[in-house]
């Protein structure tokens, strides 16, 4: 008798530890646990650190998935794993954990690339993505315009990427600028919320006739925020917080949600999804939805617990390889620190 596919996923990417069950496109359940806490004091992930967290977390963690789902070990027929991008160290973890799942319960092996995951997040909340949509990826280490179609059939197109900081990276940097801490995208929308979005005129980096049409930086709106500070200070007027967060993180949605509409628009499709770990920033998706809504475009984002690094997430580009018939990567897949993304499973099928 045949069993309806179970797959476990496994993601370690960074500094979350992540499990999830997902079967026919549902998420039955998932376990999650972070390091952050042990990174705030400098002010950005220390890779031994994240790689030790991970290793003292995996079984806890996917003793949680488990429970959660309702299911025992056995039950699951198919495991896949992040294994690219991201650090190193922090990736080898979960690979193996994964693979040791896989060999004990000799089910297959799916290795899966960590962007592919976030775009899958989405389905989990909302459904299939259509035939063809604009995906906008907006994380602490990537800010990527996506075309997408078929996710682990067809070939993923960059249209374009950051040239410089993420946008999540340009959040932790400023938070540090701003005394408000690590990680520094929650730090920036809770000081945002009682400030002037219009208080200071930060600049729109890449919007002007000429420039990339789909690439990013935020670099030099990093520099323009720590001017603003440094002269502030140097007068001896305290430094108007609030605002500065209100109106650097305005001019990072601005550009974010500007470029991925015109994506849509010169696709000419109906359909924008924002994932990744800044999509459950609060600004960002009011403004989105505010201008999605008066382009007549549907906006999908994911729930705020599926946007940041989590096993459901790339569960769900699991069970959708295992749907779609993909030969699974096996047991001797290997890490893949820096892999591009083309398609969702790794190493892309021959």
């Amino acid at each position: 008798m045949t069993r309806t596919p179970l797959v476990l996923g496994v993601e370690s990417s960074c500094d979350e530890t992540g499990f999830g069950l997902v079967s026919g496109g549902v998420l039955l359940g998932q376990g999650l646990a972070s390091s952050a806490s042990q990174h705030a004091d400098f002010g950005g992930v220390v890779p031994e650190i994240a790689a030790r967290a991970h290793l003292e977390a995996a079984v806890p963690t996917l003793r949680i998935a488990l429970a959660d789902a309702g299911v025992e070990l056995g039950d699951i027929t198919h495991v896949a794993a992040t294994s690219g991008p991201g650090l190193a160290t922090a990736v080898h973890v979960g690979l193996a954990a994964a693979k040791s799942v896989a060999w004990s319960l000799d089910v297959p092996l799916y290795g899966v690339h960590h962007l592919a995951g976030h775009a899958a997040a989405d389905t989990l909340e909302h459904g299939p993505l259509p035939a063809q949509s604009i995906v906008l990826i907006v994380s602490g280490g990537h800010t990527s315009i996506l075309a997408v179609g078929d996710l682990v059939r067809d070939p993923i197109e960059h249209l374009g990427d950051t040239l410089d900081d993420a946008a999540g990276e340009a959040f932790d940097k400023v938070a540090r600028l701003l005394g408000l801490g690590y990680p520094g995208g929650p730090a920036i929308s809770r000081a945002a919320s009682t400030g002037d979005p219009t208080a200071f005129a930060f600049p729109r980096a890449m919007l002007r006739p000429g420039d990339a049409p789909f690439s990013f930086s935020f670099s030099g709106l990093k520099t323009a925020v720590a001017r603003t500070v440094e002269t502030i200070r140097r007068a001896g007027d305290e430094v108007p917080v609030a605002d500065i967060a209100a109106s650097f993180e305005q001019a990072v949605v601005d550009v974010l949600v500007t470029k991925a509409i015109r994506a849509v628009q010169e696709r000419d499709l109906g359909t924008m999804v924002i994932v990744g770990g800044v999509a459950a920033n609060a600004r960002l998706r009011e403004v989105a939805a505010e201008r999605c809504a008066a382009a007549g475009i549907e906006l999908r984002v994911p729930p705020p617990r599926l946007c940041t690094d989590n096993g459901a997430m790339i569960a769900a580009v699991g069970d959708l390889l295992v749907r779609s018939g993909a030969e699974a990567s096996g047991l001797g897949i290997a890490a893949d620190p820096s892999a591009v993304l083309h398609g969702a499973q790794l190493p892309l099928p021959r």
